[in-house]
């Protein structure tokens, strides 16, 4: 029997439905911004061009708020992480800082990414890969975000027409008139998307602090299980605040949340189904039960029709969860 608190791994298969948003844009020609366009296969086995939100821009959003939930609870962190630097580490091997020594004064790689998992949340749970002084040492990241990717006949985007204001505009128009000249306001036409969106997410719980080059872990059982407790609240503010593009006039409107979140609690990956499948959350369900045949309670399976319901799962894991320790043989340095 598995223990009842520790967790392997998280998924979260979620539709979401934001309306009104611009969050991921792939930039402009002329004055007509455009927003990001994939082809899906349906759960019809059709192609689909809908549109979608990357995965980066969601991985962002949770990284902002896990450098916040970081630094408000003192958990350390390094020079570029704390500035919200997105070289994190490479920022500090530059900048010749403390950390910097600390690593370089080390010889292998294994040592070397020991010093920096303890010394920098942010880095041990979103990843890096060191490149600063010729240094080429990866950190996998310990949450990993799929496409936001709209569900097919269920999300629109429309262009819609703005003109920005030109102080003093009118008057030189006056003052042209009689030479024919053409003056006017900035016009541009700017999108705004809305449907539903498919979601899939994973969080490898037992890597955090783990060093997978030396295959030990860096920190100890409490600073991990902290560490573990500030990830699934900022994956939880990820849906509660969806940050991004064009969000002081477009704030989207996150109208609904459902789908199903899966825990393992054993050596058994939580199944993740896309939610472009209508049948999503029951085929979750479906493999779960047969996984737990061949370790049973290994897997648990918690379903949600709204957004408080998501909040009280992500809060009562958070409160009580703690990460399950791999016993792995470790390498040889």
């Amino acid at each position: 029997m598995s223990d009842s608190s520790a967790i392997y791994s998280v998924s979260i298969s979620a539709q979401v439905i934001i309306d009104m948003h611009s969050l991921n844009n792939e930039g402009g020609e002329g004055n007509q911004i455009q927003t990001r366009m994939v082809n899906v296969i349906g759960a019809d086995g059709q192609l689909h061009n809908v549109n979608a939100i990357s995965g980066d821009m969601f991985k962002h959003i949770q990284a902002e708020h896990l450098h916040r939930l970081a630094v408000a609870g003192g958990l350390p962190l390094s020079a570029g992480a704390r500035a919200f630097n997105a070289n994190r580490v490479n920022f500090d091997i530059d900048a010749g800082n403390a950390l910097a020594e600390a690593i370089l004064a080390v010889a292998n790689n294994g040592d070397k990414l020991d010093v920096i998992l303890q010394s920098c949340t942010v880095t041990d749970l979103e990843g890096i890969l060191v490149t600063a002084q010729k240094q080429s040492l990866p950190r996998k990241s310990v949450v990993e975000f799929g496409w936001v990717v709209g569900v097919p006949d269920r999300v629109e985007t429309d262009s819609y027409f703005h003109v920005k204001y030109v102080p003093g505009a009118r008057k030189q128009a006056e003052d042209d008139e009689s030479r024919g000249a053409n003056v006017g306001q900035a016009i541009f036409h700017r999108p705004a998307s809305s449907g539903v969106y498919a979601l899939v997410l994973n969080l490898e719980a037992a890597r955090v602090g783990f060093n997978d080059l030396a295959q030990r872990y860096a920190i100890g059982p409490d600073e991990r299980a902290a560490r573990l407790r500030v990830l699934l609240e900022s994956v939880l503010y990820t849906f509660i605040e969806p940050a991004g593009a064009m969000r002081s006039t477009q704030n989207p409107h996150v109208v609904d949340v459902s789908g199903v979140i899966t825990i393992s609690r054993d050596v058994i990956p939580a199944p993740c189904v896309s939610p472009l499948r209508p049948d999503f959350v029951d085929e979750v369900q479906r493999i779960a039960s047969t996984l737990n045949e061949l370790r049973p309670g290994a897997l648990e399976v918690r379903p949600f029709g709204s957004l408080s319901q998501l909040t009280a799962i992500l809060v009562d894991l958070a409160q009580t969860a703690r990460p399950l320790e791999l016993h792995v043989a470790r390498k040889q340095d």
